[in-house]
Formats: C-alpha cells, sequence, structure tokens
C-alpha cells in the first residue's frame, strides 16, 4: 500500500490467516510490528469504514496477532517479541483514511 510505504513502513506480509482471524497487512516501523486492517465503504451509512471496526472485529484481530506474533518475531525479530501497534486504514470512496494506534490492546 503506497500510504503506507511513503510513511516509511516496511510490508512483511498480508493476508495472514490463522484459526483465531486474519491480518490483512504486517508492516515493520522502526522495532515496532504494525498490524493493519484494511477496511472499504461506499458511504458512511453506519458510520463509515473506520467505525465498522468494532470491539468484536477488535478482539479477533488481537486473537490472530497474539497466535501470529510467534512467527513474525521468529522470521523479522531474531526471535524477540516486537512491540506491537494496530491501525487501520479506512476507504470512504477513494480516499483512504489511516488511523495510526487504532486501539489497544488491554492488559491483563
Amino acid at each position: 500500500m503506497a500510504l503506507l510505504a511513503r510513511a516509511g513502513l516496511r510490508p512483511l506480509a498480508r493476508n495472514l490467516r490463522c484459526r483465531g482471524g486474519e491480518i490483512d497487512l504486517a508492516l515493520r516501523d522502526g522495532d515496532t510490528l504494525v498490524l493493519v486492517e484494511v477496511r472499504a465503504r461506499r458511504d458512511r451509512r453506519y458510520g463509515g469504514a473506520a467505525a465498522s471496526v468494532g470491539w468484536t472485529k477488535q478482539a479477533r484481530l488481537i486473537r490472530a496477532a497474539a497466535r501470529l506474533l510467534p512467527g513474525l518475531a521468529a522470521r523479522h525479530w531474531a526471535g524477540h517479541p516486537p512491540r506491537v501497534r494496530f491501525d487501520v486504514v479506512a476507504f470512504e470512496g477513494e480516499e483512504p483514511l489511516w488511523l495510526r494506534h487504532a486501539f489497544d490492546v488491554p492488559v491483563r
């Protein structure tokens, strides 16, 4: 995705699937693993593309990240778990809206 590449993020993988769900894009931003959910909507009805990443979808993304993180860390961080950031790229029409740090992972 050109928007993310222009900002200096390096692509690692796309369409990562596991039992817990799917991650659309995995990128590297310095020492941070950035996991991106890409959403598109034709119009803003029901809140638009960004609003479609509600708590249920966030929980699926977090679950998928937990399952995929060991493999990504082994391949790209010499086995050391990196910091993880969740971003959303929302398309409503042609223009992308990049939401960095779209949501936080609750710590227990």
